[in-house]
């Protein structure tokens, strides 16, 4: 019999634990103050791995609540961290500072060969490609843009 894992997910924005309705920015749900401490009680839980998104580093395209993932990446977990990971720097900021694995979205679906190039200098095991999807097109920048590609053809 195969294991089941659940990942526990905190959403990152403004610094806290929130969650956006159907990835709508204008429509937010504040859960907690600290994702830290947040983790620490998925970790007192049992929980293996979180998954830890940074809803304004996807938005804008940069690393805005790294310092909060790395000191969760202090934890007894296994973090994993996607949103707002374009290049190589922001790869090796993130696993070199702890965290087990980045998750790459957007740039997936615009740089396939450059994401494959990642996969093959830090590992497939260390690099999870995300795809979201919206209306059956990959969608992109925190759910802000909507490609052209089919979700299923960036699979």
């Amino acid at each position: 019999m195969s294991e089941f894992q659940i990942y526990p997910a905190i959403d990152l924005r403004g610094g806290k634990c929130v969650r956006l309705f159907q990835g709508d920015y204008g429509q937010e749900t504040v859960y907690a103050d600290s994702p830290v401490e947040m983790a620490k009680s998925f970790v007192k839980a049992g929980a293996k791995w979180i998954h830890m998104v940074d809803l304004d580093g996807a938005k804008d395209g940069s690393r805005i609540n790294d310092q909060v993932v790395i000191e969760a990446a202090k934890l007894n977990a296994n973090i994993q961290v996607g949103g707002g990971i374009r290049s190589r720097e922001d790869i090796n900021h993130y696993l070199s500072n702890g965290v087990s694995r980045v998750i790459i979205g957007s740039l997936a679906v615009r740089e396939p060969e450059l994401v494959a190039s990642f996969i093959e200098e830090f590992g497939a095991e260390r690099i999870v490609i995300g795809i979201d999807a919206k209306d059956g097109m990959a969608a992109t920048e925190g759910w802000i843009e909507t490609s052209h590609k089919p979700a299923s053809e960036v699979a």
